[in-house]
């Protein structure tokens, strides 16, 4: 039989970018991006990374992480601190308002999350979705 569909990687191609698309309407009127978003999530989750660490974390390249560190600090949402084992690095932390806006997303997020997965089964598709990933890194 032959299989006129989407193939898999264009179908996860398309939740990716469905996925983004709501999550800018859900964090636009805190003022931030999608991709600031993962940021900030990646660093509630690892706190005092690198630039370079969180780049990797947050799928984006060392410029534009560059980039977004930036307008995160200036937002007040980051700050950048000496690594007291190395003082020429500078480490990322969250502050007290970069944690309150990722409070304040959270249970939209939550929403999203839910609707996007209500008709499957939550640990099948983390299973899944967990071994794809180990098999392609």
């Amino acid at each position: 039989m032959i299989d006129a569909g989407p193939s898999l990687l264009y179908l996860v191609k398309q939740v990716e970018l469905a996925v983004r698309a709501r999550l800018e309407e859900l964090v636009r009127p805190t003022g931030i991006t999608a991709l600031q978003y993962t940021a900030l999530t990646v660093l509630e989750r690892h706190d005092g990374i690198s630039a370079a660490q969180l780049a990797r974390g947050s799928f984006v390249t060392a410029q534009s992480m560059a980039d977004m560190v930036r307008a995160l600090e200036t937002r007040g949402l980051i700050e950048r601190r000496r690594n007291p084992a190395n003082r020429r690095e500078l480490l990322l932390h969250l502050t007290a308002a970069g944690r309150e806006l990722l409070a304040a997303c959270a249970e939209p997020v939550r929403e999203l999350e839910a609707r996007m997965i209500r008709d499957l089964d939550p640990a099948e598709l983390r299973r899944a979705l967990t071994t794809a990933r180990e098999a392609l890194i």
